[in-house]
């Protein structure tokens, strides 16, 4: 009896070393993390998808799937991801799904870094500036990136979940997730923002377990602001607008303080039922709230047609008629860098019309010869918002009437560099609409290469270009290879379109970008299904 006993005892921890080797079951001081050949596969996928990334990131399927892979990433393919996203850190930390892979590559630190060095067969590689960042170097790029525009970050929707993020890696203390809160009345104060306020509420977890005295300060501080303060009962967005705004929009919007609340409402809507009366109160004044300066104002509401996809063409209309471009309709053409600048016609081409004189018709001859004016920041947010509307038709015919220097310029410009984003990007605007607004860009690739904010948008039109288009893209930029080389920006550009490989083996470089192509189609029918 006790000699089957013991058999049966030797059995049972044979089956169950097996298990342990197999891993089924592990003993409790092994490692839980993800096994060899899972690692490698998730590296080939990471490798494929590098050059996408920003586009990945930043749609819903993409982003998900992204964060799958970073769960079991290797250290070095989430660098080379992450340095993929760095050159566009603040569009993808303030994007609602690019926040996420920024996420969830934080959190890998615990991970990556509390573990031994990974053997690691590739070669070392260099990431597209140069040789590929440490993990600790990019993750304190960010803290740096984000320390300087600090309030800007903890404000933002989907910003302050990369502050939250990044206080629990660097404070080294992870919390249990976050759930998603009720939305709730919004305000200027940082401790009682809506957004903001999250942020300050995981800065005092961390020092709660870190820092008990200093938390304790912070407090006292938080206290005794919040005690000094009336309190409001009323927190639907609703009644706020029919107890304490309705009737005085255009008051408000006129003042040169109260204005600013007033955007912050406008930025809230998100129903059809509050933007009708807003919308029907506010809209008679656009041309004198632009008049005045206010230009935010105008924007936020043209910001919450788009969110609502309600009013679009009726502020689009009013839009044109402030700027006085409706009428005689051929002006409309000239509405992008009327928009852009914030003038009016007349006072962009240097007008003398008298009051309640007819209005003369555009010239087109004095539209082309005519520099492109400033582009200002508020004036790219308004054609931003224009060209993710559902018709944005008349803006990509007044891009694409605009010569090859004046786009050029702003594509080169800061702020007009995302104009020219919104139309790669925007699902409101097809492949055959992208190609004609764009299509006075060829012949000034080079110069576009050669711009700081040009080259990324260069990136950008290589990254959804068509095999064909590719070519005439590579041939002209092969045409002045050495001045590319010599260029800061240019070098990286000549880099991403393997411009060397084209010029001397170009069966070669078409059988790659054939094969990138067929990965992208691929991948997409992925996203799209």
């Amino acid at each position: 009896m006790g000699q089957k006993g013991e058999e049966r005892d030797k059995e049972a921890q044979g089956d169950k070393e097996t298990r342990r080797q197999e891993g089924k079951e592990r003993t409790p001081g092994e490692r839980s993390g993800p096994s060899a050949w899972l690692k490698l596969m998730v590296h080939n996928i990471l490798k494929e998808v590098e050059a996408q990334a920003l586009a990945l990131a930043t749609n819903r399927t993409g982003s998900e799937m992204l964060q799958e892979l970073l769960g079991f990433s290797p250290l070095k393919s989430l660098c080379r991801v992450w340095a993929a996203l760095r050159s566009d850190l603040r569009f993808v930390a303030c994007h609602r799904c690019g926040v996420h892979v920024l996420q969830s590559a934080l959190l890998q630190l615990p991970r990556l870094l509390g573990s031994p060095a990974e053997e690691e067969e590739e070669e070392e590689e260099e990431g597209k500036d140069g040789p590929l960042e440490t993990l600790e170097e990019l993750v304190l790029g960010l803290a740096a990136e984000v320390c300087g525009d600090f309030l800007f970050y903890c404000g933002d929707t989907h910003g302050s979940f990369v502050v939250r993020t990044l206080l629990q890696v660097l404070g080294g203390t992870l919390l249990e997730s976050e759930r998603a809160r009720h939305r709730g009345s919004q305000s200027p104060v940082f401790i009682t923002d809506k957004i903001s306020s999250f942020c300050l509420q995981v800065a005092l977890q961390i020092l709660h377990r870190k820092r008990p005295q200093c938390c304790a300060h912070l407090c006292n501080a938080v206290i005794g602001y919040l005690s000094s303060r009336n309190s409001s009962a009323d927190g639907r967005l609703q009644s706020l607008f029919e107890d304490h705004f309705r009737g005085q929009l255009q008051t408000l919007a006129a003042h040169p303080i109260a204005n600013f609340p007033l955007q912050r409402l406008l930025d809230a809507i998100t129903t059809p039922e509050l933007l009708s009366p807003v919308f029907e109160e506010l809209s008679p004044a656009l041309e004198a709230v632009l008049a005045q300066g206010h230009s935010g104002v105008v924007i936020a509401l043209v910001g919450a047609c788009r969110r609502v996809g309600t009013h679009q063409s009726q502020v689009l209309q009013l839009l044109l008629e402030a700027f006085h471009c409706a009428e005689p309709s051929s002006r409309q053409v000239a509405c992008v860098p009327l928009f852009a600048a914030l003038m009016a016609y007349e006072v962009y081409y240097g007008l003398a019309e008298e009051e309640g004189a007819v209005p003369a018709e555009h010239q087109v001859e004095m539209a082309t010869a005519r520099d492109l004016g400033e582009v200002t920041v508020l004036g790219s947010l308004l054609l931003q918002h224009l060209l993710h509307f559902s018709s944005p038709g008349l803006i990509l015919r007044s891009l694409g009437a605009l010569t090859g220097p004046q786009l050029l310029a702003l594509a080169q410009s800061p702020a007009g560099s995302h104009v020219v984003d919104a139309v790669l990007t925007s699902p409101s605007v097809t492949r055959k609409q992208r190609r004609h607004a764009l299509k006075t860009l060829k012949g000034q690739y080079v110069a576009l290469a050669c711009s700081r904010h040009g080259s990324r948008v260069l990136d950008a039109i290589w990254s959804g270009a068509a095999l064909g288009a590719r070519k005439e893209i590579a041939a002209e930029l092969g045409e002045r290879n050495q001045e590319l080389i010599r260029d800061t920006f240019g070098h990286h550009v000549a880099r991403n379109v393997a411009l060397t490989t084209f010029l001397k083996r170009r069966e070669a470089w078409e059988q790659q970008q054939g094969a990138v192509a067929k990965r992208r189609r691929a991948l997409n029918s992925v996203l799209e299904d």
